[in-house]
């Protein structure tokens, strides 16, 4: 019998994480350090989120480094990988999370509202599994990558007729990497997160959050933990035999009946 390790020891694998200055991908980032992991934080604008994430890795005698880009320029993108690579090592996990989340109507959304959250949910999760797939099948022992995508994906909310099609084309992107890259070891999955807990959002939303807090199984907001635990299992050997997949995170709210 094979002796048991611990499949989520992430001690000295290099996981970069996109969106990572603020919100979920914070948890998700710090989740990992927590883990062991060498982490590459990505922020396009919020240098100040990465850096105080930065500084709390550091202080916690985990390593880090800070990577600027905007992920919807293919060339921003080649010099990330490029510096994460350079200063850490080759990546050997990616988490797809940095996005945007607006609210327009389909007869008032602009063309450029439209092209700006295609670009950053779906482009920009396109350039990054390219460049990092690429430098994965180079250096010939495989990799993980991670796409946050969303419940959106596949049972639409109004106002966010833009995120719908990202997040569904994300689902699809995801099944299609996989397809493509599994024969290089590289395993990618999605998760769709339901909706999860920030500062505010009882003030901001109070009958959104209330209508789902009387319509979900479990009861509850989702917490960021909650994402962050998704993405170490999907990333650890115990999902080793798992690619091409969907984990529904979402306290059980897609398991209700539509009537």
């Amino acid at each position: 019998m094979t002796e048991m390790t611990n499949p989520f020891d992430f001690t000295g694998r290099v996981v970069l994480v996109t969106g990572s200055g603020s919100g979920l991908g914070r948890h998700i980032a710090l989740r990992f350090s927590q883990a062991g992991a060498v982490l590459a934080v990505h922020y396009r604008s919020h240098r100040e989120g990465a850096g105080s994430l930065a500084d709390e890795i550091r202080n916690a005698k985990g390593r880090v480094s800070i990577v600027q880009a905007d992920l919807s320029r293919e060339e921003d993108v080649e010099r990330m990988m490029e510096q994460a690579s350079h200063e850490l090592g080759n990546i050997d996990v990616l988490v797809n999370n940095a996005g945007e989340y607006p609210s327009s109507s389909l007869l008032e959304m602009s063309v450029a509202e439209w092209d700006r959250v295609l670009d950053s949910n779906l482009r920009s999760t396109f350039l990054t599994t390219r460049a990092v797939s690429r430098q994965m099948v180079k250096a010939g022992r495989g990799g993980t990558i991670i796409n946050i995508a969303s419940i959106e994906g596949t049972f639409p909310a109004k106002g966010h007729g833009h995120y719908n099609a990202a997040k569904s084309g994300v689902l699809m992107l995801t099944r299609s990497s996989a397809m493509e890259l599994g024969r290089h070891n590289i395993r990618v999955n999605s998760i769709s997160p339901g909706l999860i807990w920030r500062e505010g959002i009882e003030q901001a939303w109070p009958e959104g959050v209330q209508s789902w807090m009387d319509n979900a199984p479990l009861q509850r907001l989702g917490k960021p933990q909650d994402i962050a635990d998704a993405c170490l299992f999907l990333a650890s050997p115990a999902a080793d035999w798992i690619t091409g997949a969907n984990l529904v995170v979402d306290g059980g709210i897609s398991a209700r009946p539509a009537f």
